[in-house]
């Protein structure tokens, strides 16, 4: 019986046959996940702006990914966490909408298990703090079918929501009630702050998990919402970074790029990518800069909480038996909010107004801003594009492992570059638990899970992964198979790149290597049709978004209008002419007359020091129209897309030129329309916002019948 008993514990530790489920020496597991941020903002992934000395000393005593990929959105990828599944097959391939398929219902469906399930019913504690963003059903008195605790977890705290005021957030949920921070019933602070509440309570679960059931290992799901907008963060915080930001946004990525070389994060070769924003084109940089020292304190405010939690573990002894993964739901975010002068924006939770634009510096409560797409461009050096988007830019994020008992020492501090995703946590989980990734539960057949367990790659070992990597967003679609990318924005081409040695993207080899392109094309065709994305709801295909009014076809629009995506004229398949009457007192003015759309469809009549353009961008690309340069005083200006398929401009009743060919829309943007301004992403040849500062008396905006 000794013999057996020694055989046995010499095949357990070579892994020959599964540690028992109740075994003591499963890991609890840490998981821990910010809200928008950039590949570069640690210090320890490059950073060096924000100060992040916590999960620095974790990627420096852990293992760091360098090649971890997310889903390009906050929704999709808490789905794709939770479930080990791509997000349309776990129902949330958009956000929380239902677009009338089982890939986009804005709902975690019953195919598929969380990972607190799972690991629940290994005989794990399970508990969640932060945001959840994975149900449509948020009311008091709405299906909690799939709120935290119907998905497994014992415990929540945190918001049900995308996103919200920091110092009094809607959507604040204790359990299975909605409260506010004011009527919670456990938790009152005197001074509160989202940050600091979400690391409190993850350190109040610890404390009762320890009194509770320390026998037991346990699973902490933290999903803060730092550093998404609004910026908003204690003064104490942001004092520390303001003014470190009036040179702009060069030298920052510069001094990233170079730090990054340094830790080996990319190669000696490496260049910056395209910026996206000029500094000395920036009108107020004490404002601009404001924003990025917000952000850093946001950033530094979640550091501070990540060493408060890892205290707390080590105190009472489960640092070293603990695996924290840290990581990043997207890329830096380039969305506008709040940036406009004289823009709208949420309210706060009291119904208050909320103070946005350039004239406001942020950080209170009562403001709701961005920090821009420029800033943005810096947290994501040196990629291409932002959330949303999955080039590099929007899907690539840090992944700290760190796990003592786990990884070996001579691994601590290296980085793994094996390319990995979202789909691996799940395997991973399931590995170290020694847990069962059920085929039916709760009555209903669950899908096979997708992804690989990573515990080969924390000891250094090929996680033999058999398929390549995938993605959808929007329409933006990506395939990812060993150094080949494949990737397009909505409505655009395929780009072929070799990421091995073009990370940043800036090589198209899609031209010279056509059977590889011919094969990833196959595959990624494949996964949609197995993985409920078709029918792809991009913008610009049926039932992707709003049509928009159909019901108008004259528009008579004012100085400083803005209409809703679904209030915007129906442009899909429709000849546009646009007559706009402008004064102008300098020569050379520059900015946006009146644009609807953004960077996948759109059209923009706007001014080029002083030259009027008439821009159109769809599938084929951006087609402009360019007049010659106008004098001080009043003119008409007369925009077309005509239904043969042109561009026609006129300027005081003369033609700017002959015509340039340019198909109609195929869709509706995924955008509004904006007079004097482009908030989004541009449609024509400029930076947004782009804004007209000179006077607009009319706009008129007519369609044709279908």
């Amino acid at each position: 019986m000794n013999k057996l008993r020694i055989l046995i514990a010499v095949f357990a530790f070579f892994g020959v046959i599964r540690l028992d489920a109740a075994s003591p020496n499963r890991p609890n597991i840490l998981i821990i996940m910010s809200d928008d941020m950039g590949y570069s903002d640690l210090g320890c992934y490059g950073g060096v702006d924000a100060s992040t000395p916590n999960l620095d000393r974790l990627g420096n005593g852990g293992v760091r990914f360098t090649q971890f990929y997310n889903t390009a959105r906050c929704c999709p990828t808490r789905a794709s966490l939770l479930t080990g599944l791509y997000p349309h097959q776990a129902g949330v391939g958009h956000m929380m909408d239902d677009r009338g398929t089982d890939g986009y219902r804005g709902n975690l469906n019953r195919r598929c298990v969380t990972i607190a399930e799972v690991l629940k019913s290994a005989g794990y504690r399970t508990y969640m703090t932060g945001k959840w963003h994975v149900t449509k059903d948020v009311g008091e008195n709405s299906d909690k079918a799939n709120w935290p605790l119907q998905r497994g977890f014992e415990k929540y705290y945190g918001t049900l929501v995308g996103a919200g005021n920091f110092f009094n957030p809607n959507g604040l949920c204790r359990q299975n009630s909605l409260i506010t921070c004011k009527t919670d019933p456990e938790y009152r602070p005197e001074s509160f702050y989202y940050t600091e509440a979400l690391t409190d309570n993850s350190i109040r679960f610890l404390e009762q998990h320890r009194n509770e059931s320390a026998e037991k290992p346990f699973l902490l799901y933290v999903a803060y919402t730092a550093a998404h907008w609004p910026m908003h963060a204690p003064e104490k915080d942001i004092a520390k970074y303001r003014g470190k930001f009036k040179d702009g946004y060069l030298p920052h990525r510069v001094a990233r790029l170079e730090k990054m070389k340094q830790l080996g994060l990319v190669s000696a070769n490496t260049i910056l990518s395209p910026g996206s924003d000029e500094w000395s084109q920036v009108e107020h940089k004490d404002w601009e800069a404001e924003c990025m020292a917000v952000y850093c304190a946001m950033i530094e405010n979640m550091d501070t909480g990540i060493g408060r939690i890892v205290s707390h573990l080590k105190s009472t002894g489960e640092f070293e038996n603990t695996l924290i993964l840290f990581l990043q739901d997207n890329g830096a975010c380039a969305e506008m909010i709040g940036r406009a002068a004289g823009g709208r924006a949420n309210e706060t939770f009291e119904g208050r107004p909320v103070r946005t634009g350039p004239s406001v510096m942020p950080g209170p409560g009562d403001t709701y801003i961005a920090y821009g797409r420029g800033w943005a461009n810096v947290s994501n050096t040196p990629f291409r594009e932002y959330k949303h988007w999955v080039h590099e830019g929007g899907v690539s994020t840090p992944l700290i492992a760190h796990w003592p008992q786990g990884i070996a020492k001579e691994r601590n501090g290296l980085l793994e570059s094996q390319p990995a995703h979202l789909i691996d946590v799940m395997a991973t989980c399931v590995d170290l638990a020694t847990a069962d990734y059920p085929k039916e539960y709760l009555g209903q057949p669950i899908q096979p899970r997708e992804g690989v367990s990573l515990r080969p790659a924390f000891q250094g070992q090929s996680l033999n992964r058999s398929q390549p990597l995938y993605w959808e967003h929007e329409g933006n679609k990506a395939i990812r198979d060993g150094r080949w990318k494949l990737v397009a924005k909505a409505n655009h081409p395929w780009e072929l790149y070799d990421i091995e040695n073009d990370r940043i993207e800036a090589n198209n080899l899609v031209s010279t290597e056509p059977e590889v392109v011919r094969k990833l094309t196959e595959q990624w065709l494949a996964y949609a049709a197995r993985t409920n994305v078709l029918p792809l709801r991009a913008e610009g295909n049926a039932g992707a978004a709003p049509a928009g009014n159909v019901t108008q076809r004259r528009f008579e629009l004012a100085p400083g209008a803005s209409l809703e995506q679904d209030k915007a004229p129906a442009i899909a398949d429709r000849e546009i002419a646009v007559t706009a009457i402008v004064t102008l007192t300098k020569p050379k003015p520059k900015g946006v007359i009146l644009s609807q759309g953004g960077t996948r469809l759109g059209y923009s009549l706007y001014l080029d020091e002083g030259k009027p353009v008439f821009a159109v961008r769809n599938s084929s690309g951006v087609h402009e129209i360019r007049g010659s340069e106008v004098a001080i005083g009043k003119h008409e200006l007369v925009a077309r897309l005509t239904k043969d398929g042109k561009l026609q401009l006129l300027i005081d009743g003369v033609s700017a030129g002959a015509d340039v060919a340019c198909p109609l829309l195929a869709g509706q943007p995924g955008e509004g329309l904006l007079v004097g301004r482009d908030e989004g992403g541009a449609v024509g040849s400029y930076r947004t916002p782009n804004e007209f500062h000179e006077t607009i008396h009319s706009i008129v905006l007519e369609l044709s019948q279908k």
